[in-house]
């Protein structure tokens, strides 16, 4: 199976490696920088950016660079040469047009960290956790015009402690994305992919460090899981001062 490769976040790099150290083909790989626009020329500063590179060199795969001036749709001859069975998209912000997505077998396929039609969009674990989710899970889906709407693959679920940051929840949610990979993939051939009811879909939006600041008219349960939720390697969850200083909290308890 020769796979295309999208991603640019610390989750990108620890599946690209899963797949490597289990014999993946892996085509070539394409990044794209840790300062990207989205929507109305918004500007968004990666914080889980990892730059593929060093993976690309070391394993002798090709490395190809996506921003606003060199779009993904520009290399549509570049992926029609290389084939693809599947694009894996892990890690990635840009759209994926239907021009690229139609080239595979299989299409482009992306793990989204949630148990989708649920926490779709963005920041999924970190909804998840604000919100006081006691469980979630990761979803390997098939990727088309809406957002995380596409056909499902697979789904894995996991618990969410208590006492779980945002760092265990991630790290539980990549270790069940890279079995899931593991397990399906040289499957997929016989995998029943099942429709998503688009009426479901819950689209949660993206969130920047401003989003951090915490309401103390909460209940300390909703503080508890605010904080828990945006701690490293986020920005954190913080008040301001009288004089306007900026104090992070990076763990919190509940007492009587």
């Amino acid at each position: 199976m020769k796979i295309v490769f999208l991603g640019c976040t610390k989750f990108s790099e620890e599946l690209i490696n899963s797949l490597i150290d289990n014999n993946f083909d892996i085509s070539a790989i394409f990044t794209i920088p840790q300062e990207f626009t989205v929507r109305k020329n918004e500007k968004v500063f990666n914080k889980n950016y990892v730059d593929l590179g060093s993976i690309a060199n070391k394993n002798e795969i090709p490395l190809y660079f996506v921003d606003e001036d060199k779009k993904l749709s520009s290399y549509e001859d570049v992926i029609r040469k290389i084939n693809p069975d599947i694009i894996l998209v892990l890690g990635w912000y840009y759209i994926v047009p239907k021009i690229i997505r139609q080239i595979p077998k299989y299409g482009a396929c992306g793990i989204h960290a949630s148990l989708l039609p649920k926490y779709a969009g963005w920041a999924p674990l970190v909804w998840a956790i604000i919100n006081g989710e006691e469980k979630t899970g990761v979803t390997f889906f098939k990727f088309d015009e809406s957002v995380d709407g596409g056909d499902i693959i697979t789904q894995e679920s996991f618990d969410i402690d208590i006492e779980d940051t945002i760092k265990e929840v991630y790290e539980n949610a990549t270790k069940k994305s890279a079995e899931i990979l593991i397990n399906t993939l040289p499957n997929i051939h016989n995998i029943e992919f099942v429709k998503q009811d688009k009426s479901k879909l819950e689209i949660w939006d993206k969130r920047s460090p401003s989003d951090g600041e915490i309401d103390f008219s909460k209940s300390s349960k909703e503080i508890y899981d605010f904080i828990r939720a945006q701690s490293s390697p986020y920005p954190g969850a913080f008040f301001k001062t009288t004089d306007g200083k900026k104090i992070v909290i990076e763990k919190a308890r509940i007492v009587d």
